[in-house]
């Protein structure tokens, strides 16, 4: 029986008048500068190839989007990546670029928080706030988050080892603001799979580091269901090396091996699937990265649907938030780097994305500073506002190019994740080494592309100037390390350390109990205010640590 196009099309137009009764569109019109009225959506007449392939935007495969209105009716979220030096200071960086127009938050956390240790660890010699901001004890998350309402703003979190801890964090501070877990809303990244792959921030085994992700995935089902309970990151395995293919490829087998995790746990799929949400990088190659957000959506959809039999379409449907490519970024001529940042966020949005993150100009030298990051988020605001790109769903659709790019790089990926199902899924993969080879070989290859300028990085290896790399950039004080430990040690002397040893030890338990939950055990240590260092060392001492081969 053949597909029914007229069907299928009247089926598309019913969500789409659906959808805009909860997201109006942002004009009565939208019009080129010529006039010219431009349409939601362009697509063939009487084509079943077409609705093989591609479909109606909202509706399975997801190739052309997962929304049916797209930007039309809503823009994606604003995000700026900020995180430096003590709460307070980012907390002001926060309120400012919100202030710039921003319409969501994006912590990072200095290298002590991400790997568990607390700021007078002597670990964290010399690395306190220096890569982000440094979160000890609920007081740090409560100046971090002072004066943002949470129940109006949504936070993603870039934690994955103790994302747990800052999940639980963040919920005590909305307690202490008055706004119920359910109206919550954000991501964790909380993906461990991309950090023995690609990152390196990790700290339990991967059974546990499971158990405490799949953990999350119940608590927030029924407590906190507005929060995206992972981040599966193809961004970090970019960053490292690998090529887009690749990263397609290894985030999807992550995401796989997470819905088995969950399901062998005892969750339905379509439970948790429809919170699950993932994060992707965008480099220079600009068809290129627009094919592969396309054809990721698609290879999501298919496995969600037909491996999974999963039976909520929102189970189907790949989100992603996008970060530009740091690792693209050069510290020679570095405006240079505003060009770079304006192709990539480009591709992402003409790609289909929900979130972005532009990077700074200056991010090879420093942390951004805030002219800077005023820049990079300018850079999404003239896109949304004054290209003309977000007027029509999926623009480049049906462009010959772009749809056999898309088919092209979606065969590779299936080809990927052949092998790995081979090995024996991703687990099995990354123990075997067999990712890290793939990214370590390909990483390889385009260093010696660079250094015999068979590929052009202009500024680095061809158009160079005579320049001092001598621009203005953020510092962060040294004097903020003593600061913050003496801050953690006078909350330390003045909690209640009893009702602290009382819940670390119902913790202990807890932990060495198989089928019982951590969250609830974590979320009273922490508002016991329990440091990230105390609740991570009684898991260390259950768990043990990871050591890569």
């Amino acid at each position: 029986m053949g597909i029914n196009q007229k069907e299928i099309e009247k089926k598309w137009k019913d969500s789409v008048e659906e959808n805009l009764k909860r997201f109006p569109e942002r004009k009565e019109t939208f019009q080129t500068s010529s006039e010219i009225e431009v349409q939601g959506l362009y697509y063939p007449e009487n084509d079943s190839n077409y609705l093989e392939k591609l479909g109606y935007p909202g509706e399975y495969p997801y190739t052309r989007g997962i929304q049916s209105t797209m930007y039309r009716s809503k823009y994606w979220t604003m995000r700026q990546y900020a995180g430096f030096g003590s709460a307070k200071e980012t907390n002001k960086r926060f309120r400012y670029l919100l202030e710039q127009g921003q319409t969501g938050l994006s912590v990072a956390f200095d290298l002590p928080t991400q790997i568990g240790y607390d700021s007078d660890d002597s670990m964290s010699e010399g690395e306190v706030g220096r890569v982000g901001v440094a979160i000890d004890t609920l007081h740090d998350m409560e100046e971090l988050l002072e004066q943002i309402p949470l129940d109006r703003v949504s936070t993603s979190m870039t934690i994955n080892a103790p994302a747990s801890v800052l999940l639980c964090m963040y919920i005590a501070v909305g307690e202490k603001q008055g706004v119920s877990t359910d109206k919550l809303t954000g991501t964790i990244q909380n993906d461990i799979l991309k950090e023995y792959i690609a990152r390196g921030t990790y700290i339990f085994p991967p059974k546990p580091s499971m158990r405490l992700i799949t953990n999350i995935f119940e608590y927030c089902q029924q407590y906190v269901p507005k929060f995206n309970t992972i981040s599966i990151s193809g961004y970090h395995i970019r960053e490292a090396g690998s090529t887009a293919v690749q990263e397609a490829a290894f985030t999807i087998a992550n995401g796989m091996a997470y819905v088995d995790a969950a399901i062998e746990s005892g969750l339905e799929v379509d439970s948790f699937a429809p919170r699950l949400a993932f994060f992707f990088n965008a480099h220079n190659n600009f068809f290129e990265e627009i094919a592969k957000f396309r054809a990721a959506r698609r290879v999501w959809a298919r496995i969600m649907k037909e491996h999974y039999q999963a039976k909520n379409p929102k189970s189907w449907k790949l989100r992603f938030h996008t970060q530009t490519g740091g690792s693209t970024l050069t510290a020679q001529q570095p405006d240079n780097n505003i060009v770079r940042v304006t192709l990539q966020a480009l591709a992402a949005v003409l790609g289909g994305t929900q979130s972005l993150h532009t990077n700074s100009r200056d991010e090879a030298l420093a942390l951004p500073t805030e002219e800077s990051a005023r820049i990079a988020l300018r850079t999404q605001q003239i896109i949304a506002h004054e290209s003309g790109v977000a007027d029509t769903v999926d623009p480049l659709g049906g462009s010959y190019y772009v749809e056999e790019l898309t088919d092209k790089i979606e065969s590779e990926i299936e080809g990927y994740l052949n092998q790995i199902r081979d090995i024996g899924g991703a687990v099995a993969a990354i123990e075997e080494g067999y990712m890290q080879r793939e990214i370590h070989r390909t990483a390889y290859e385009t260093q010696k592309r660079i250094e015999k300028e068979e590929e052009i990085i202009v500024g680095l290896n061809k158009f160079k100037i005579e320049e001092e790399v001598n621009p203005e950039l953020l510092k962060v004080d040294e004097e903020l390390e003593r600061q913050q430990k003496s801050k953690l040690r006078k909350i330390k002397n003045e909690r209640d350390n009893d009702l602290v040893d009382s819940t670390l030890k119902q913790l202990k338990w807890a932990a060495s109990q198989n089928g019982e939950n951590l969250m609830p055990y974590i979320l009273n240590a922490v508002k016991a205010y329990a440091s990230v260092g105390e609740i991570c060392n009684v898991l260390r001492k259950e768990f043990g640590e990871y050591r890569s081969n």
